[in-house]
């Protein structure tokens, strides 16, 4: 075992292993893992011809997402002990009873539950669910010269400065969770010609004010890191999520787009969106010796 924080040298390592063994729960791409390591730092270890993925917690290290490759959970436990405490963002759908370590407690966690789209819903925005996604888009394309086009390494200073304009809006040097993800999306675009990431952006009147970063997640789907709009352009979030289906992922059947948190408005706005499923995903606490079952 070599358990070691995780750095830039890991990109690799870690995407061969993801290529083998490919991820159904968003977490699991390098871009994720690298980019919100200031807000969740994350050590990796590679044991049994397997990639293990843990992230540091006020309560220890907790095994993050599923092991990537043939080493099962119950495996982890018995090796690590007491040096971690559970297993978090596990994915349902691996969960069988082979999986679980004598005594395991299961909880669902539905707040982290990834929303997954067909691609072409979102897409196309066909049919009645989607009217007012469709009104929102019209609404800006009537108010505003929206020209669309693919990220590229010239075009990362004008999206961070977008985005330094976003958090300036919305404080995010003080609220906590938003200073995070401006983290990561600095770290995910001052990085993007190192990582296989695919963006876009929409400028209106020559500046940016709207873009949007993912990659593949495995061979069917893609995954959404990370959509910002400028808030004061009515329909502009809704359009730079078509476009980009449309542009930038027309080789997937789905779209993953991450979890809602829990946040109702976020929920609300993910759900408005007509998901064709969830990838849902427990916290797998080991039973400690001597407790009764």
């Amino acid at each position: 075992m070599n358990l070691r924080p995780l750095t830039l040298d890991d990109n690799l390592f870690v995407t061969e292993y993801l290529r083998r063994f490919p991820p159904v729960i968003s977490e699991l791409t390098f871009t994720n893992l690298f980019a919100w390591r200031h807000t969740r730092p994350i050590w990796v270890d590679e044991f049994k011809d397997s990639l293990l993925v843990f992230a540091e917690t006020p309560r220890g290290l907790v095994l993050l997402g599923n092991p990537v490759g043939p080493i099962s959970l119950v495996e982890v436990f018995d090796a690590y002990g007491n040096r971690i405490s559970e297993a978090t963002r596990f994915p349902k759908e691996k969960l069988t009873d082979a999986t679980l370590p004598p005594g395991a407690m299961v909880v669902e966690d539905r707040d982290n539950a990834d929303y997954v789209y067909r691609r072409e819903d979102l897409a196309t925005l066909a049919g009645r669910h989607f009217t007012k996604k469709r009104n929102h888009i019209n609404q800006c394309l009537a108010a505003y010269d929206c020209q669309y086009e693919m990220i590229t390494p010239k075009t990362i200073p004008e999206c961070l400065a977008m985005q330094e304009r976003w958090c300036t809006d919305r404080e995010c040097k003080i609220e906590p969770g938003l200073h995070g993800e401006d983290q990561a999306i600095e770290e995910t675009l001052l990085h993007y010609g190192e990582f296989p990431l695919t963006g876009g952006a929409i400028r209106i009147a020559g500046r940016i004010e709207a873009f949007t970063v993912g990659e593949a997640l495995n061979a069917s789907t893609a995954v959404t890191h990370f959509e910002k709009a400028m808030p004061q352009f009515q329909g502009l979030a809704q359009l730079i999520n078509q476009w980009f289906a449309k542009n930038n992922l027309g080789g997937f059947a789905y779209i993953n787009r991450e979890q809602d948190l829990g946040i109702p408005g976020l929920r609300q706005a993910k759900e408005s969106y007509c998901p064709d499923h969830l990838v849902e995903k427990v916290r797998i606490v080991p039973g400690k010796i001597g407790e009764c079952p």
